[in-house]
């Protein structure tokens, strides 16, 4: 791991890198660091058992890689997040 990161950062990865949902090309397409880099922060920052259930967890699952999931997905966004348009929370 060659980038220098702030805590905040790290800890964004790490939140990222958590979700099931969120894909690896996610976490290179904001910090522009490999699904290799990742594991390494990973590896780094997390309880060795912590980061033993992550790998088993994430390991083939195709919402943490793009190639393997579905093609009709957007940029990155799950398909039950909601649109906000301008900041704003739409009133009902």
């Amino acid at each position: 791991m060659n980038k220098n990161f702030t805590e905040r950062e790290l800890d964004r990865i790490i939140e990222m890198a958590w979700e099931d949902r969120t894909p690896f090309e996610a976490i290179t397409f904001q910090f522009g660091i490999s699904e290799q880099e990742t594991i390494e922060i990973m590896s780094l920052k997390l309880k060795r058992k912590s980061f033993k259930m992550w790998r088993k967890r994430v390991q083939g699952r195709s919402t943490k890689h793009a190639k393997l999931g579905p093609k009709e997905v957007g940029r990155f966004k799950c398909s039950r997040q909601k649109n906000i348009s301008n900041n704003k929370i739409s009133k009902r």
